[in-house]
């Protein structure tokens, strides 16, 4: 009585090394440069630092003009705030006023 018996190739051993390489660069490569990957990490990273930065700017600015309006608030008007505003808006200087443009 024969038997054929079935040879072992080298090929059927490598089949699953191979899929599993393969599954692992594909998560390799889209750790390294994927939509939530670490160079967008670091991108965010940069964005948020300068909008922060921005934001710091326009507190202050509008810190700034918070204060300015106190000035202008009924009850607290100070001379030279209203004088300044009148002046500005009405382009008048005196004669012996000295104007610096900025």
């Amino acid at each position: 009585m024969r038997t054929i018996q079935k040879r072992q190739s080298h090929i059927g051993r490598l089949i699953v090394p191979a899929i599993t390489v393969s599954f692992l660069a594909y998560f390799a490569i889209h750790a390294q440069s994927g939509r939530y990957s670490l160079e967008a990490k670091a991108a965010l990273s940069r964005e948020l630092a300068e909008r922060g930065a921005k934001l710091d700017e326009v507190t202050r600015l509008r810190e700034r003009l918070e204060q300015r309006v106190q000035l202008l608030h009924d009850g607290t008007l100070e001379r030279d705030m209203i004088d300044e505003r009148a002046r500005r808006a009405l382009n008048v200087t005196t004669d012996d006023e000295i104007v610096i443009l900025r």
